[in-house]
């Protein structure tokens, strides 16, 4: 029974982001927690996404929970490069090599000394936004609210997709508005 435990599978899903295919494992490999690396440098404290990054078509590594999700370059193929990837990460996860050194923090978390229109913001973002971006392989975190308008950022296979802008203003600026007669605009900062 301990050996079926033990292993550890693989399996790509599409994103509505067409540059980004999203690796899920059957194991947390960083749970409670993401880390977005939109470029080389910025991954400097994960060893994962350093080596992802030595791929030449590796442009952006997101991690969260159980799943990295990977920013090809344009003109690569996923029929191309799915298998290296698949490979490599499960061989990575296997090994137990560290995912991140430096611990991140989201900066979403709540608060409660936010105004009480502040924390209805976060808890709709938290309870109904965030778990379908994360099926998509990104991630949204709550910025700020002035006047009316909400920030948010958006990581992973959200940030340049080319939905996104029709998700943030049909999905979840409807949304807020409803529930929050506050809020007039919802506006997206890509990481």
């Amino acid at each position: 029974m301990d050996a079926l435990k033990s292993i550890l599978t693989i399996y790509t899903e599409a994103t509505p982001n067409p540059e980004t295919m999203k690796f899920v494992v059957n194991k947390m490999i960083l749970p409670a927690k993401s880390a977005d690396f939109p470029t080389r440098e910025s991954a400097q404290h994960s060893p994962l996404a350093q080596k992802l990054f030595d791929f030449n078509f590796v442009q952006g590594v997101f991690i969260m929970n159980n799943f990295v999700t990977v920013t090809k370059t344009a003109g690569t193929e996923w029929f191309d490069v799915n298998p290296i990837l698949k490979e490599f990460i499960k061989a990575y996860v296997e090994a137990g090599d560290p995912v991140i050194l430096v611990e991140t923090t989201d900066t979403d978390g709540f608060d409660e000394n936010d105004p009480e229109v502040v924390q209805k913001i976060k808890e709709l973002l938290h309870t109904h936004v965030k778990p379908a971006v994360e099926m998509d392989g990104g991630a949204i975190s709550f910025k700020s609210f002035h006047e009316g308008v909400v920030t948010v950022t958006l990581k992973g296979s959200c940030s340049g997709c080319p939905s996104s802008t029709i998700t943030l203003k049909a999905g979840i600026e409807g949304l807020l508005k409803r529930m929050v007669p506050e809020v007039t605009e919802v506006v997206a900062e890509a990481m």
